[in-house]
């Protein structure tokens, strides 16, 4: 999987096609991110203890990973990702439009 927690990302495909947020969670198994702000949908929920809200709440839903791209922090667009090796050994993220570094 080419995304982690705390990317940026943008939506390529679906209802919110063209949003950007950052990844709140991954389900690795799944193949699932989590998006802030991206893929609501509207939940009825039955009141239970003090703290819980009833009635229809809006929520985040997980989107499946290959309709998300990486926002590349050098060149600021939706990118594909590479993978390269360090001299020290390290395996890093690489952006294949401008072939910088996105891990730091």
């Amino acid at each position: 999987m080419n995304v982690r927690r705390n990317d940026t990302v943008q939506v390529i495909s679906g209802k919110d096609a063209g949003k950007r947020g950052v990844i709140q969670q991954v389900n690795i198994a799944k193949d699932r991110v989590m998006v802030e702000g991206v893929n609501l949908v509207k939940k009825n929920q039955k009141p239970s203890g003090d703290a819980r809200q009833a009635g229809i709440i809006q929520m985040e839903a997980p989107l499946h990973v290959s309709k998300v791209r990486l926002i590349c922090p050098n060149c600021d667009k939706a990118v594909r990702i590479g993978h390269t090796y360090l001299d020290d050994g390290r395996k890093v993220r690489v952006c294949k439009a401008c072939k910088e570094m996105v891990d730091s």
